[in-house]
């Protein structure tokens, strides 16, 4: 009887995952329902639901390429790529998203071959 409450304990306890508190973008929104994209961190994509996450990097593709005039989506890539800036956000909260958006760019060029104008 012990033996099987034991089992059953560490069973359970086996099952219980730790919960990790998320935080909906809207948090980060002033009283207007704006987010300042260029200051959000590391630790805000990664503290934020995943859907939310994958909202926000899309937005930043758009913004990302909207700025280089292209209008072409590569859906393998850009999956990919919002795939490498959240798992650097979450290894390097301390950073701001643009900062990682940045590295991340940066590493996939340099597989691509594909070289920047200074």
């Amino acid at each position: 009887m012990i033996r099987n409450a034991l089992v059953t304990s560490i069973l359970m306890s086996a099952l219980i995952q730790p919960v990790i508190a998320q935080t909906p973008l809207s948090a980060y929104a002033d009283d207007k329902g704006y987010i300042d994209v260029q200051k959000m961190t590391c630790a805000q994509l990664a503290g934020t639901f995943q859907e939310d996450a994958d909202m926000l990097t899309t937005w930043y593709s758009g913004w990302y390429n909207g700025l280089a005039h292209k209008h072409l989506l590569n859906v393998k890539r850009a999956k990919e790529a919002e795939h490498e800036v959240i798992q650097y956000c979450k290894a390097n909260q301390d950073k701001r998203i643009i900062e990682a958006i940045a590295v991340v760019f940066k590493d996939m060029r340099a597989k691509l071959g594909i070289e920047m104008k200074p």
